[in-house]
């Protein structure tokens, strides 16, 4: 063993901590998938490492990946805690998340543009935004402006780089179906309005600390995802709060994103529940949009 061992290890079981944290955290909340699990089996894989995880994961998500019991999901959350000191699922978990701070982090991006931004797209992951920034949505952010996205686009591209899985870096479309997004919408807001799920206690806008928030883990098919309401400053001031849902997913093959589906209030899909940017496909017979 080096003689920089005592600091391997203890940064080693800091990530094990946060593996753990998680871990109990999905059980509390009612996650019943393998996910609790994997997070444990993956804390016992890095604390038993000899060699600091952070050097590991410098080599890039594949070399996470080939440890044992570390899928691509966790792989790209080990990433986040290695270069960042921050996981953004677990501090959702905790109630905590406050993705303006972490979009401050990135070039052309200050508190004014994180605030519209999060505001606009209700996007809490950089994934998130980095597909808004490529599908056009992050154009409809009041004064972005087209030279600061492309300075987003390509600020994200260098970060993300380090932990997307080369199943993922030639393509930002790996995403459930519409049809299997807006079920697991339906499931959530059926189990919170029969009071069904476990509530978390926001940071955001919740001076008494209350745990109003149901949050709801599940598995369909390959995905796992979280349901929440969206908790924006937005969603509080047009009255939302209860129909603004956010969810997030990610598979064993592809890291965590994100969508929001609402209750579309114009066109042809008036009064219908929609994924926003993918309006399209709720349009068609598959996507299976159903009343709000």
């Amino acid at each position: 063993m080096n003689v920089d061992a005592p600091r391997v290890l203890e940064h080693n079981a800091l990530i094990a901590e946060a593996l753990r944290e998680a871990a109990k955290l999905l059980a509390a909340q009612g996650d019943t998938s393998f996910r609790v699990t994997a997070y444990l089996k993956a804390a016992k894989t890095i604390e038993e490492l000899r060699e600091d995880i952070a050097i590991i994961a410098a080599r890039g998500p594949e070399a996470i990946d080939a440890l044992p019991h570390i899928g691509k999901s966790i792989a790209s959350a080990i990433a986040q805690l290695t270069t960042t000191g921050r996981w953004s699922q677990l501090e959702r978990l905790r109630g905590t998340l406050e993705p303006e701070l972490m979009f401050q982090y990135i070039p052309g991006i200050g508190p004014v543009f994180a605030h519209l931004i999060h505001e606009h797209l209700h996007v809490d992951t950089l994934e998130a935004l980095e597909a808004a920034a490529h599908d056009g949505r992050l154009d409809t952010v009041p004064g972005i402006g087209k030279r600061r996205i492309k300075i987003i686009q390509s600020s994200l591209a260098s970060i993300l780089e380090r932990r997307r899985p080369l199943v993922q870096r030639n393509s930002l479309a790996a995403a459930p179906s519409v049809g299997t997004i807006l079920a697991v919408d339906r499931e959530y807001r059926e189990k919170a309005t029969a009071g069904g799920l476990k509530l978390i206690s926001p940071r955001r806008f919740n001076p008494g600390g209350m745990a109003w928030l149901p949050i709801l883990h599940t598995t369909r098919d390959h995905w796992q995802f979280t349901a929440l309401f969206s908790n924006t400053a937005r969603a509080h001031e047009l009255g939302k709060t209860a129909d603004w849902v956010i969810i997030f997913y990610a598979s064993d093959h592809a890291v965590e994103s994100q969508c929001t589906v609402v209750t579309e209030t114009m066109g042809q899909l008036k009064g219908k529940r929609v994924v926003r940017g993918r309006e399209k496909e709720c349009a068609e017979p598959a996507g299976n949009s159903v009343s709000g």
